[in-house]
């Protein structure tokens, strides 16, 4: 396994919401050992601006938001990627395309909370998301990844996720 900083690629249909979060938590809780982007099969072109007063409410940066396409991390000069998740089932379940260089994929599923009505649910249902990414990447992230096999992430990358569940 190669040596930080590690690459990750959050992944979800429309890149609006969850991948959001995701990607920012990564680069926030990761400490300069990760650089997280995130991307969707069908993205929506916007973030959804309750993702960004959701990571703001909790002092979590991303001054570069933007939703887009998967394709740009698999175009001819994109960042290697180390790990890949994705965060909805509907992209899990997609044929992604050819990551170069093999990546780590890993499958958290996290309620989509970009539709929930009323507004106040829409809001509890982001603060749950983003409290079951928090746990989920803060584990990950304290992983030591650069000793680890590719079979050894992928498989405490479930056991995270199995964990998260409870």
């Amino acid at each position: 396994m190669k040596h930080a900083p590690f690459n990750v690629l959050v992944l979800c249909t429309g890149n609006s919401a969850r991948s959001i979060l995701a990607e920012a938590l990564f680069n926030h809780l990761g400490g300069g050992r990760f650089t997280a982007y995130s991307a969707g099969s069908q993205p929506s072109g916007t973030v959804n601006p309750v993702a960004l007063e959701t990571l703001d409410r909790h002092g979590v940066p991303l001054p570069e938001a933007r939703s887009k396409s998967w394709d740009e991390f698999a175009a001819p000069g994109a960042p290697e990627m180390d790990f890949i998740f994705t965060v909805c089932a509907s992209a899990a379940g997609e044929a992604c395309p050819i990551w170069p260089g093999h990546p780590t994929t890993a499958h958290w599923g996290i309620a989509d909370p970009a539709h929930v009505e009323p507004l106040a649910a829409r809001l509890e249902a982001f603060e749950t998301a983003y409290w079951q990414l928090a746990r989920r990447i803060g584990a990950f992230v304290t992983l030591p990844l650069e000793t680890l096999s590719a079979q050894e992430v992928a498989a405490a990358a479930r056991r995270i996720h199995e964990e998260g569940e409870a």
